[in-house]
């Protein structure tokens, strides 16, 4: 089954590395049929939040926040792209999640963190998690975790080590499960709220 799957990147840096891990992960969804969008911060500059999206009145909140809310509103699961700042997550992927609400509710969600160091961003995963589950879409039992990714990623988003391919392949499975099993449900019943 097709998923469409925005796949959120949370980092603005100059030199950013987590663009690798963002086409990788893109390049993989699309590699097993899936429609992933990225939805890069850069290209999608959303001010520091003001309002929400639902709280502008119909027809009127700004043209890249109605964009994502259709986008939003037609994505199957979300995947998190997220480095790890201060052992938490970066705040343009805080600022991004935080526009919305309602169009995450019955989507799950998966992250893939990483870092320049050993501990490929998990500390940043576990604080996200939280924040997923408040907003709706709660984060799988797997995730990805990529460590020293200025060498494990190449810049086009391909795996320098066979490991991370194998992993990637374990973690997508589990989402494609859940997020098949999730959009089954949503197409036949209406959620309970």
């Amino acid at each position: 089954m097709k998923l469409t799957v925005p796949v959120l990147l949370g980092s603005v840096r100059s030199e950013r590395q987590g663009i690798k891990a963002a086409r990788y992960i893109v390049r993989l969804l699309a590699e097993r049929g899936h429609e992933p969008v990225l939805v890069d911060p850069l290209e999608t500059p959303l001010p520091l939040l003001d309002r929400m999206y639902k709280e502008y009145p119909g027809g009127q909140a700004p043209k890249l926040l109605q964009e994502l809310a259709d986008l939003y509103g037609r994505a199957d699961a979300f995947v998190l792209v997220t480095a790890e700042y201060n052992h938490g997550i970066p705040p343009a992927l805080k600022n991004l999640l935080d526009h919305f609400l309602e169009e995450y509710f019955w989507r799950p969600s998966t992250i893939l963190s990483y870092s320049a160091g050993r501990f490929g961003g998990v500390r940043a995963a576990v604080a996200l998690r939280s924040v997923l589950c408040e907003l709706g879409m709660p984060s799988l039992p797997s995730s990805l975790a990529i460590p020293s990714i200025g060498h494990a990623l190449s810049d086009d988003g391909h795996a320098t080590e066979p490991w991370i391919d194998e992993a990637a392949d374990r973690f997508l499975a589990e989402f494609e499960w859940y997020a098949t099993a999730l959009k089954d449900k949503r197409a036949k019943d209406q959620p309970p709220y």
